[in-house]
């Protein structure tokens, strides 16, 4: 990152706005309140920015035209910057989705009706995408937020999507390498052009080449994804909902599952699903991408983690970030799962790099307060000492509150919170015990798996032989979990191979509560036991013989209110997420070989 003193001259420059003939006198950038960028009235008219695009040479060639492919970019600017008497910095967000996505019927995701272990059924190719968009406006998004406060933002769309070249490869390394090099453009070390095939230069001389990015989903995998290049000029990221492994959003230690709206959904679905880039140059992408290397990487039959995953985990990339983060998710996040976030917080925490977690209780998508992204670009991209460094660590929204009026916390997980252990005691097909005290000898339980029930018709079953759920007593005071429980569970299956799923649901379960708390579940997990001894290899479970399998559940912080009771749901196919197979496979679950631990604030 760049030294205060080497930017405290332009931080305080006086821009001579040549179109209204002000002087230079006339205007400050920034305007600082509070730590934060604040609207400058000449920024605030659309009628006055500076609107254009171009295409910045990359360093590959995915589209295999013997060309390095070029990246579309648009820029909008305060028409002051045009002077070159004032430079400002760039809020860059990147994204496949720009251009156009597949249309519904969604019919080309995987068929999951099928026996686990098994070659699943063909999948039907998905359909031509029709792109759309008109130059040179590829987005509007953060522009009305951060123009007015003194930033030039940029938008590029991802390769093989829309006027970009090259090909999609869902979570490839042409992925990463896209964004390095438009910042690498914007610091003036990589080319751009007014065409994509032309050979005339547009240069970036209208910025500091101090760059942050953000962006939602998809579009917050990508500035990690940059980060991990360690590219010089990306300065502050801040991803919402980011999916940082391709592995934990389809698979769960070892199963085959789906994320949460989109059953049967693969990274080849989503390659069909963006691939919205020049037509001559789709069939080498599907053949050379899609048909080759991810056909041949996704593993629909074991679920086992391999070369390919590896190569699209982004904590395995993780060396030559440091640009600070400031992650952002939700807890109730069963698309892009509340992990993603997490595990990537955790490690840099450990590696040292400045960093912030902001969780709401929400689903998928929620980016942190304004202020606080505003504080955290303002320091990064304006050099300001405006103290952001020393706030809470942590900021999560509570329960009842608005996601922009979260708690503060000296860190996530919660300083306080304490593993306590739950056992299990049986009253099969009713309803068990959840304790802390632990009891020999309960035995084993069993329960026939069968899909056509969903997670919540089983839970709030009082008697079925479907599902396994032990309940604690009621609460005699509020419950605060915070941190990432886990499970382990001994079990023996009649079939050598199942899914196995755990919920963990707030009871009584309650219609029509509020979405929040995604009605009444608090965490819940996934995994093959076939995979009880290694995530990289399954092993055909012998029927009849007891295996443990220890595994996390989503992170979770929490408060349970005083009243309500804690269950945990042992159960095998789970309608919205695994695969479907024919019911009848017996699971039986030895109790003494079982527990869940739970992260408790305080301790229980």
């Amino acid at each position: 990152m760049r030294s205060f003193s080497r930017f405290s001259l332009w931080l305080s420059v006086f821009a001579l706005i040549f179109v209204s003939g002000l002087t230079a006198q006339d205007i400050q950038v920034p305007v600082i309140e509070d730590g934060q960028a604040q609207i400058i009235p000449e920024f605030e008219d659309p009628e006055n920015w500076i609107r254009h695009d171009l295409w910045v040479e990359t360093e590959f060639d995915t589209d295999g035209n013997g060309k390095p492919d070029r990246m579309h970019v648009s820029v909008t600017r305060p028409q002051q910057t045009e002077s070159g008497n004032l430079k400002l910095p760039v809020i860059y967000e990147t994204s496949p989705y720009y251009s156009g996505t597949a249309r519904p019927p969604y019919d080309f995701f995987w068929n999951v009706e099928h026996e686990i272990g098994e070659e699943p059924p063909v999948r039907t190719e998905g359909p031509e995408v029709e792109r759309r968009g008109n130059r040179p406006i590829i987005s509007n998004s953060h522009i009305r937020t951060w123009v007015p406060r003194g930033f030039i933002v940029v938008h590029s769309s991802s390769p093989g999507t829309g006027l970009s070249q090259g090909s999609p490869t869902v979570g490839g390394e042409n992925e990463s390498l896209a964004p390095k090099a438009v910042i690498e453009w914007l610091n003036g070390r990589a080319n751009g052009y007014t065409s994509p095939d032309g050979d005339e230069k547009v240069e970036a001389n209208w910025t500091t080449g101090q760059v942050g990015m953000t962006g939602t989903s998809y579009n917050g995998t990508l500035p990690l994804a940059a980060a991990t290049t360690g590219v010089e000029g990306l300065e502050a990221i801040i991803p919402v909902a980011p999916n940082t492994s391709y592995y934990h959003y389809y698979r769960s230690n070892g199963l085959v599952r789906s994320p949460g709206g989109y059953l049967g959904e693969d990274v080849d679905v989503l390659f069909d699903f963006i691939h919205s880039g020049a037509e001559e140059y789709r069939e080498h992408n599907r053949r050379v991408y899609r048909d080759s290397i991810i056909a041949n990487g996704i593993d629909r039959k074991t679920g086992d983690y391999n070369d390919f995953w590896a190569g699209r985990d982004y904590l395995n990339e993780m060396e030559n970030l440091n640009a600070p983060v400031l992650m952002a998710h939700a807890f109730n996040d069963w698309n892009v799962m509340p992990e993603h976030s997490y595990r990537i917080y955790k490690a840099l925490k450990e590696k040292g790099v400045p960093s912030m977690i902001y969780y709401h209780q929400g689903g998928h998508g929620g980016q942190p307060p304004l202020w606080l992204m505003n504080m955290w670009f303002t320091r990064y991209l304006f050099d300001v000492e405006n103290g952001v460094e020393d706030l809470p660590r942590s900021w999560i929204t509570r329960e009842d509150d608005e996601r922009d009026q979260p708690t503060s916390y000296p860190d996530y997980p919660h300083p306080a919170a304490q593993d306590v252990t739950f056992y299990l005691s049986g009253n099969a097909p009713e309803r068990g015990t959840l304790s802390t005290e632990r009891t020999r000898g309960v035995g084993t339980e069993s329960f026939i798996d069968n899909v056509s029930f969903d997670g919540t018709a089983l839970a709030k079953a009082n008697w079925t032989n479907h599902r396994l759920m032990y309940v604690s007593e009621p609460l005699s005071d509020s419950l605060h979990i915070s941190g990432v429980p886990s499970i382990t569970v001994k079990l023996a299956s009649s079939k050598p191979a199942a899914n196995l799923s755990v919920w963990l649901v707030a009871l009584p379960w309650e219609e029509g509560r509020s979405a929040q708390i995604t009605d009444n579940i608090i965490t819940r997990g996934w995994a093959d036991p076939q995979n009880h001894a290694s995530l990289t290899e399954s092993e055909a479970l012998e029927p009849g013989t007891f295996y443990t399998i220890t595994f996390d559940l989503q992170p979770d912080d929490q408060v349970i209110p005083p009243g309500q009771q804690l269950g945990l749901m042992i159960f095998s196919s789970d309608q919205e997420y695994t695969l479907h197979p024919q019911p009848g496979t017996e699971l039986t679950v030895d109790l003494d070989g079982t527990s869940l631990t739970l992260p408790i604030v305080g301790g229980f």
